[in-house]
């Protein structure tokens, strides 16, 4: 899994170097987003996570890796056939793929048709998805469950309207997370 992990990471540093265009990249949150993952879903118990925008996996790794402990699986969405084909490589040679399934194709297409319940959900899409993704997701969360929105510092230009809308909601308690490009953290009261 580390050595998985140690190749996503040096493969995305070169695209970036290199200047590969941003929806060629791989996208994937840093090194201490995913370990801040890690720590949120390995303690619980049966956790189950819903990851909007799995890309090539890096995140999706970190996530499998925590509920390996104490139960639990990973529903990973993405729509981008390339990310796809590399998502089932990563997660397969990371040894993670009895943890973790890939729903193909488009979010706003496959995410109504899930009937699961879900702990934890990781929305990573794109930016001005945001919004809509977590209305759609929002009937599949009970009380106690958390959602985790990455990019809202980075993007607060695009994002600050939905970390704004997840503070201002009472049925949630919201707090955006300095850490790398920003996190809005939101758990379901009611």
């Amino acid at each position: 899994m580390r050595e998985v992990l140690a190749r996503l990471e040096a493969e995305d540093a070169r695209e970036r170097e290199e200047g590969v265009a941003r929806e060629l990249r791989a996208r994937q949150v840093a090194r201490p987003t995913g370990q801040f993952l890690f720590g949120l879903v390995a303690p619980q118990t049966d956790c189950e996570v819903l990851e909007i925008g799995g890309s090539r996996g890096y995140s999706t790794i970190w996530l499998a890796a925590g509920v390996r402990y104490l139960g639990g699986r990973v529903l990973s969405l993405e729509s981008d056939p390339a990310k796809i084909e590399a998502w089932r490589r990563n997660v397969a040679d990371a040894g993670l793929d009895d943890w973790a399934d890939l729903v193909e194709g488009d979010a706003y297409e496959t995410l109504p048709a899930i009937d699961d319940v879900f702990d934890v959900v990781f929305l990573d899409a794109e930016k001005e998805d945001y919004e809509r993704l977590f209305g759609l997701g929002r009937g599949k969360l009970e009380p106690g469950a958390l959602v985790v929105a990455d990019n809202v510092l980075s993007h607060e230009d695009t994002l600050g309207a939905y970390s704004r809308a997840r503070q201002a909601d009472p049925t949630l308690e919201s707090v955006t997370v300095p850490l790398d490009r920003g996190l809005e953290l939101s758990v379901v009261l009611r």
